[in-house]
């Protein structure tokens, strides 16, 4: 299996969306478990890539057995070996927190549902392993298009609103993205990646010098960086973001949140690094304190509007605007410690990420409603649940030993190192703000309302903030936790914060065998 492992990764989940909605036709009952064998299957592909790795280096799979240029291929270092893990973690546990959510949101469309989701993993895992710039942007719409529809499915009017918001947002970012690509061949006569690198930083034999100059290869990184940001949700291109992940139903919520904007700072740092290089970012463009400024931009807008919200997942969807500008910025610093923060925080997020969603998505299930003041006395009503999404959100706000202090940690160094306070400050201030919205959640969660307030919040709600308007709220004062797949799906993230927090040596030091040095021009 070793030797066929990337493939399987990518190939699994595509059939199990196959055999899922085929027998879903039949008995909707198969499709959970099909899908369940896919992800698990492709999770042990991912995970032997990864060992792979650290024992014998870089590995290449080529599709048919046609090396690049003219074939296809699939490459695993140490950064895309890890993502490669993270996003088959995310999936199987999301999917296990799916497992009655599913049915109880989109009872008529299971087998299309669990048939869109397996096929959104194989875009996503495809991504992370894809050495072709074309095959990336193929990948990225199956990922793209899968999310869309899985947002759509929802019985929300505002759900199919966002997800057409998304589809136009995300076509731009996407056209962008395959422009850039299309001047890149125009130049180089290639899509693989590895053989782009070589041409733009290779000498020409007759004048000797490299396609730094050309303005064919500027306005080629230009494009596809501009499509990425607009994928990734960075400030101000965030403008499809909050609704997209508030309104789709709950499961969809729960992996795109903590997957897409990842994968797509990790594709960014693949551009940037496997196919343009750092002397051609860093050295000849030198871009990188407008970035940097950018990015401090993006995280105080991204904390601010959080801290303006009312509605728990709103909420949220704003701090992942502020986390996008971490890692941006992040990648930009110009610095080693910097890189490692940005790779390392890639993980730890979607770890974060995936728990507070499925955590405010069974807050959701529980209460009816997302806002925030609903949430008085949970800590009495959920205390499992309650208890798990603390533990996410001290680790967001950054406490030890929890994976958030320590990526937060590598990104100050780096930035130290680079010396760029303004971004250490950004920092900062965004970790103060993130204890002050959660500690406000932890209060109210801590306190039950009296009657009079509670029967407020329940009725006052708005009935559009979720799929589910018309659902009727539950006496406050009920005593119900969240249901086993859901609690199990949350604490299994709660355990993999601390342990990727405690790890963090051994995981930043595999980081740094696969990222480039940057010290030097």
């Amino acid at each position: 299996m070793d030797s066929q492992a990337p493939a399987i990764a990518v190939l699994t989940p595509t059939l199990a969306a196959l055999i899922a909605f085929l027998l879903g036709q039949r008995n909707k009952v198969f499709c959970f478990p099909v899908v369940i064998a896919g992800l698990l299957i492709a999770l042990c592909a991912c995970f032997a890539c990864l060992r792979q790795v650290v024992e014998h280096g870089v590995i290449t799979y080529k599709l048919g057995g046609w090396a690049a240029p003219r074939g296809i291929e699939l490459k695993v270092d140490a950064l895309s070996g890890i993502v490669l893990l993270v996003v088959a973690v995310v999936a199987l546990l999301t999917a296990i927190y799916g497992m009655r959510r599913v049915t109880e949101e989109t009872p008529d469309k299971v087998p299309a549902y669990w048939a869109l989701f397996s096929l959104l993993c194989t875009g996503l895992l495809g991504i992370v392993i894809a050495a072709d710039a074309f095959n990336v942007f193929v990948l990225l719409e199956v990922s793209s298009l899968t999310s869309y529809a899985l947002i759509a499915l929802g019985s929300s009017k505002r759900g199919t609103l966002a997800s057409f918001q998304y589809v136009i947002i995300g076509t731009m970012g996407a056209s962008f993205y395959l422009l850039g690509v299309g001047y890149l061949y125009l130049k180089t006569g290639s899509l693989a990646m590895g053989d782009i690198h070589e041409i733009i930083n290779g000498r020409d034999l007759v004048g000797g010098a490299t396609l730094h100059d050309s303005s064919t290869i500027k306005v080629a990184f230009i494009l596809m960086t501009l499509g990425i940001w607009i994928k990734m949700a960075f400030f101000p291109l965030h403008g499809w973001l909050s609704n997209a992940y508030t309104y789709s139903p709950s499961t969809t919520s729960c992996i795109l949140a903590p997957l897409m904007t990842k994968v797509s700072v990790y594709l960014m740092l693949r551009i940037m690094f496997g196919v343009f290089g750092a002397g051609y970012v860093f050295a000849h463009l030198d871009w990188s304190q407008i970035v940097v400024w950018l990015a401090v931009v993006a995280i105080v807008a991204g904390s601010l509007l959080a801290l303006a919200q009312t509605k728990l997942k709103k909420m949220l969807c704003y701090l992942i605007v502020a986390e996008v500008g971490y890692m941006v910025g992040g990648a930009w610093l110009g610095t080693t410690e910097g890189l490692v923060g940005t790779a390392y925080h890639i993980v730890s997020d979607a770890l974060m990420t995936l728990c507070l969603f499925i955590g405010a998505s069974l807050f959701w299930r529980r209460f009816k409603t997302h806002d925030i003041d609903s949430l008085a006395g949970a800590f009495r009503k959920m205390p499992l649940t309650m208890t798990g999404f603390a533990l996410a959100g001290l680790s967001m706000i950054g406490v030890p030993p929890t994976c958030g202090f320590f990526s937060k940690w590598y990104l100050i160094r780096g930035a130290i190192e680079g010396s760029h306070y303004g971004y250490v400050v950004a920092l900062l201030f965004s970790s103060l703000v993130n204890a002050i919205l959660f500690f406000r959640i932890f209060e109210k969660a801590y306190y039950p309302a009296n009657l009079e307030s509670a029967d407020h919040h329940d009725h006052g709600a708005g009935a559009d903030d979720s799929p589910h308007a018309h659902a009727v709220a539950r006496p406050p004062a009920e005593y119900e936790e969240a249901p086993l797949s859901g609690l199990v799906a949350l604490y299994a993230g709660i355990v993999l914060i601390f342990v990727v927090g405690l790890f963090n040596g051994p995981i930043a030091d595999l980081l740094r065998q696969a990222l480039p040095v940057l010290s030097g021009p």
